[in-house]
């Protein structure tokens, strides 16, 4: 289990306008790196076009999978939003969880966006410190 995730401050901005500009409806996207450490940020559409629920665009993730195979990096993270809570992973969120990597929540809360990290694995959801720098 990833207990830390390093997300460079441009990542982390990078995301934050993604979930931004895609409310009220659920954004997604993929974070893909080394050793912990973010170097890519890939927003996905969700082809859901739901404000409560999202599904990552087949095609788009198949693209960004082979993005991230190309440039030897391995996926570390998925990111969406919850444009109107909650700040945790949804019981949907948790039943659908399939990789072992960061699930990172954005949220807002004093019409601020603002995101937490998880680990979600058999069920058991844990907190990951989320490191921006």
């Amino acid at each position: 289990m990833t207990k830390v995730l390093n997300l460079p401050r441009t990542t982390w901005q990078a995301m934050r306008r993604h979930v931004r500009r895609r409310a009220p409806l659920e954004a997604c996207g993929l974070l893909a790196g080394r050793d912990g450490r973010v170097e890519l940020v890939m927003g996905i559409p969700n082809s859901a076009r739901s404000p409560v629920r999202y599904r990552m665009e087949p095609r788009a993730q198949w693209r960004a999978f082979n993005k991230i195979e190309q440039a030897g990096l391995e996926l570390l993270g998925i990111y969406h939003s919850h444009p109107d809570g909650p700040e945790s992973p949804s019981a949907t969120d948790i039943q659908e969880a399939c990789y072992a990597v960061v699930q990172i929540i954005w949220f807002t809360r004093n019409e601020s966006w603002q995101a937490c990290g998880f680990w979600i694995e058999a069920g058991q959801v844990a907190e990951v410190t989320l490191q921006i720098n």
